[in-house]
């Protein structure tokens, strides 16, 4: 009985179609496995090229093994009853063959084809936005499977034919997929050099927190790849914003980046700003540990290169802050009326939220959102000290603000009235003072001009 189920299954692989097809690159690991279900055997034979062609690798079911020691083929290796090919080489692509035997009859097994896939980018190497390039994967074989390609976000592009030209944008940076007959994927590196992208939010900050300006070159571009692409001037602008928008004509040169063996920076516009220490690193962050109402506005942070490609990101910085009327000196008993914004209305999902004193109660705060705006009919002592405002995006804090008030007491009438009596006797009691002392004085300066007169002449007090 077994032995007609083997001849059985032996007869349905021999009448199964075409060789099995697998797909690889040089220099790769690949397996191939018989496409059968194997229970027990005496032998497995493994040839190249012919059934009866250069036997490459046997086993047995006693656990013995031979690999041939031809030259082209020392990277082999026996996996239980399949052929293992650490790193393939070009004459290593061709047909495989394998034959077991069990008992008495032989399992022919189809064979496998083994199809090198070449893949290539023209022109190699890192690439400047601009450019174009070319993606080429190919297969060694007169029965061309279908290729597509698919871009690093994973988008297929439309060309089965396996080539691709596409002008590059840093959105084309890092890995594509060539896939071969929809079950074989090969990746290639693609190398942008660009800055990172900016933040898709403004940053924000204020009088009572740090400034950072980002900009940054990712990790994996270093800056012997960036100078080797001939980049010629690194450096900062700044475009101040006003009540009317950005002033593009009082634009300011900050910094520009010595491309020297040794990077640094040249300071030329001052405005307390730190760049990164070592720009080596991809850093090329300004900073502050705080900052101004005047920072508002638009950094631009820019790489220009030689073939005339300007990379450029720009940063758009807006700075929370409290206005209070009348000031942050108040009697107690005046209307005070507190503003917390960026100078323009929040995004939708930006909100607000004050933090007064403690001793504050205000019912425009019970609810939420924070409005921008505060209004306290009369302050009173309770409502002097810290006024916070926070920014948040959802319940991340983008940034926060404080101001802080002094409530004075307001004088009354009673109040004037006994500071006036107060004063009135104090005026008094320095005239008796003045009045005493100089009566002291007059009554000194006569013993002086008087003395006592000595015999013969009678007792008594006679002028000099």
């Amino acid at each position: 009985m077994e032995k007609f189920v083997l001849i059985l299954f032996a007869a349905l692989v021999s009448t199964s179609g075409a060789s099995e097809v697998v797909y690889a690159q040089v220099g790769e690991k690949v397996t191939l496995k018989p496409q059968v279900e194997i229970k027990s055997y005496k032998y497995v034979y493994w040839s190249f090229g012919k059934q009866d062609g250069p036997q490459l690798a046997w086993l047995n079911h006693l656990g013995g093994q031979f690999l041939t020691n031809a030259t082209s083929w020392n990277k082999l290796a026996i996996s239980d009853v399949s052929l293992v090919i650490k790193q393939i080489q070009p004459e290593n692509f061709g047909e495989y063959f394998c034959k077991i035997t069990s008992k008495d009859p032989i399992l022919d097994i189809k064979p496998i084809t083994l199809i090198e896939i070449k893949v290539s980018l023209n022109p190699v190497g890192p690439l400047l936005p601009g450019q174009s390039l070319t993606l080429s994967c190919d297969v060694e074989s007169s029965e061309k499977p279908e290729i597509y390609w698919m871009n690093p976000r994973g988008e297929i592009m439309n060309d089965t034919k396996g080539t691709v030209d596409v002008r590059i944008t840093n959105q084309h940076h890092g890995k594509w997929t060539c896939v071969v007959a929809k079950k074989k994927q090969v990746k290639i590196d693609v190398t942008v050099i660009d800055l990172s992208p900016a933040p898709s939010l403004p940053q924000y900050t204020s009088t009572s927190s740090p400034i950072t300006i980002p900009c940054s070159i990712p990790t994996q571009i270093s800056w012997l790849q960036i100078k080797a692409k001939g980049v010629q001037e690194v450096h900062w602008q700044f475009f101040p914003e006003t009540s009317s928008g950005l002033d593009s004509d009082g634009a300011q040169r900050l910094f520009s980046l010595s491309l020297k063996d040794t990077l640094s920076w040249t300071q030329e516009q001052d405005r307390e700003l730190s760049p990164a220490q070592d720009p080596k690193t991809g850093n090329l962050d300004l900073t502050r540990k705080l900052g101004r109402v005047e920072d508002g506005g638009d950094y631009v942070c820019t790489m220009k290169f030689e073939n005339g490609v300007t990379l450029d990101r720009t940063i758009h910085v807006q700075v929370l802050q409290i206005i209070s009327s009348p000031g942050e000196n108040i009697l107690s008993g005046q209307q005070l009326n507190l503003t917390c914004s960026v100078g323009r209305p929040l995004p939708s999902d930006l909100h607000l939220q004050w933090s007064p004193p403690k001793k504050t109660s205000l019912p425009s705060l019970k609810s939420r959102p924070h409005p921008t705006h505060l209004t306290v009919p009369e302050v009173s002592t309770d409502n002097g000290g810290n006024w916070w405002c926070t920014l948040y995006q959802e319940k991340k804090q983008l940034t926060s603000a404080v101001i802080t008030l002094t409530i004075e007491t307001k004088l009354n009438v009673w109040m004037l009235v006994i500071a006036c009596i107060a004063s009135v006797i104090v005026i008094l009691l320095l005239l008796i003072l003045a009045l005493i002392l100089h009566r002291r004085r007059r009554k000194r300066y006569l013993r002086h001009q008087l003395c006592r007169c000595k015999n013969p002449k009678p007792k008594g007090f006679y002028r000099t």
